[in-house]
């Protein structure tokens, strides 16, 4: 897969700057088909060149009108987005990160899709595309984090790859007891990680309550996955007061320590093999899906990824919803996946990803179905905004301080942050 399209992922704390406007004829929002021309937002790195001229030729050959496909970056795309949407044809189809989409569904700017609503979609990422039952956005493409872990060492130590959180406790302390090397590299911070070890327990950051959220750290279920967090984080060498970013895990730390395993995205593990190389060495890793709590299921993963839109103002919404429609359509959901080499996670439940035996989208793909998602709601940016609650909530936990008390004082802190627009 490519680095800048894994590099999308993670589109909570990432925004983009890039210059395009466009528009159909009758630069009227919502209007009819008498456009010659649409124009279509996609991020830099998302789609695969071959797939998209493709596309765009068989559109264009069926409707006699072209197709403009402006690349934006994700450096500031928040704010351009927010502009655009507010303009009448600047923009018909634009694609959207998944944790923003709610956020722009909730202002109005993004038309409804219910003609869509039937298609097959990957459950998992619907989630972010619905607002009270009505579809303002399509799933694209998905990706999550997977357990990178270096073969050379697991085989000195005589580990062996997990398929339950129990062996995966195991196979860290076969590499303690048996070599020099840190059996993972995990940072005292790596919330959407720990997310999803309470998502094994059923357990949120937040949930609804009445007509507005609440934080839910204090919960047993997010106690039990961060307890869990917290048994995995004794094998690593890492700060409890750090994330995964700072220092950046992938070619900071893993190609300048000996470090057994550790848990990324796959741009990060092309970015340690390509750090490995620069420095004379050879990266020999192998990848398998996170754990789940029994052999049965596998762990649940932050889930990123992108949607597609349609602007509520577009040019020509009936050509926008037509291109939007193809372009996820079965057939060409299909061949983007393969244009990719697999390395997403697909959109539809009819097309089917096959990596490479062996490579991360493999281990990335066999997830695909227990993605989870942070609270779909306008003030989860909020949230995230520093100090995080969480990440302080997890280092005071690492630290010993009481678990309850910390935790309440956090879901205080997340209630009064979530329900702000």
């Amino acid at each position: 897969m490519k680095r800048k399209l894994i590099a999308a992922i993670g589109v909570a704390t990432m925004a983009a700057t890039v210059a395009a406007c466009g528009s159909g004829d009758d630069g009227g929002g919502g209007g009819g088909g008498s456009s010659d021309a649409i124009t279509v937002w996609l991020m830099d790195g998302s789609a695969p060149d071959d797939w998209l001229s493709e596309l765009n030729e068989a559109f264009e050959a069926e409707h006699g009108v072209s197709v403009n496909v402006e690349i934006q970056q994700w450096d500031g795309i928040q704010e351009r987005v927010t502009t655009a949407l507010s303009e009448d044809g600047t923009v018909d189809v634009l694609e959207i990160g998944n944790t923003q989409t709610v956020g722009y569904a909730n202002t109005g700017g993004l038309a409804d899709l219910g003609d869509l609503a039937g298609e097959p979609w990957n459950e998992a990422m619907l989630e972010s595309a619905e607002v009270d039952d009505t579809l303002y956005a399509v799933p694209w493409y998905g990706a999550n984090r997977v357990v990178v872990y270096d073969k050379g060492i697991w085989e000195e130590a005589g580990a062996e790859v997990p398929t339950t959180r129990d062996e995966w406790i195991t196979a860290l302390e076969t590499i303690q007891e048996n070599t020099d090397a840190e059996p993972i590299y995990l940072p005292g911070q790596s919330y959407y990680v720990m997310g999803g070890f309470a998502a094994d327990e059923g357990g949120a950051f937040a949930v609804e309550e009445g007509d507005g959220w609440a934080g839910s750290l204090a919960s047993p279920e997010v106690q039990a996955g961060m307890e869990f967090y917290a048994e995995l984080q004794s094998f690593s060498d890492s700060p409890t007061d750090n994330d995964e970013a700072e220092p950046q895990q992938s070619t900071e730390i893993v190609p300048n320590g000996n470090v057994a395993s550790w848990i990324g995205l796959g741009w990060e593990a092309a970015g340690a093999i390509a750090a490995i190389e620069e420095q004379g060495g050879e990266a020999d890793f192998g990848y398998f899906p996170v754990p789940g709590p029994t052999a049965d299921q596998l762990g649940h993963v932050f889930l990123g990824g992108s949607n597609l839109a349609v602007s509520g103002r577009a040019g020509d919404s009936e050509l926008a919803n037509e291109w939007l429609a193809l372009a996820t359509s079965q057939e060409w959901a299909q061949k983007f996946v393969d244009a990719n080499g697999g390395g997403v996670v697909p959109n539809r439940t009819d097309v089917t990803a096959s990596p490479e035996e062996g490579s991360f989208a493999e281990a990335m793909v066999a997830a695909r179905d227990v993605g989870y998602l942070p609270p779909l709601t306008t003030g989860w940016a909020n949230v995230e905004t520093d100090p995080n609650p969480i990440k302080e909530l997890m280092t005071k936990a690492l630290n010993g301080d009481d678990y309850q008390s910390a935790a309440e004082a956090a879901d205080s802190e997340i209630t009064s942050r979530i329900n702000r627009e």
